[in-house]
């Protein structure tokens, strides 16, 4: 096994991320898949449900934090959507 050091290991998490492009489809579908409504989705977020209403809506994309954070949860529930996906 080969033990990389911190620093490569954070520099290949910010590619993945940069790499899923969350658009309004592809929120909508995540949150879908995961059976939340948008209050719902929030609330896990720690986020205003007006926020994801305005992804949604395309009026606005994830950045940063969020954006990580709906990677991880399309991870862990196995969502696979790569529509629209930079």
């Amino acid at each position: 096994m080969i033990h990389y050091p911190i620093t490569c290991k954070i520099v290949s998490m910010r590619e993945n991320a940069r790499k899923r492009s969350w658009d309004a489809s592809r929120i909508k579908a995540l949150r879908e898949h995961l059976d939340m409504t948008q209050a719902g989705m929030a609330g896990q977020m720690g986020i205003r449900q007006q926020t994801v209403s305005e992804w949604e809506l395309g009026q606005y994309e994830p950045r940063g934090a969020s954006a990580r954070l709906l990677s991880i949860m399309a991870d862990r529930s196995g969502f696979k959507y790569d529509a629209g996906g930079k």
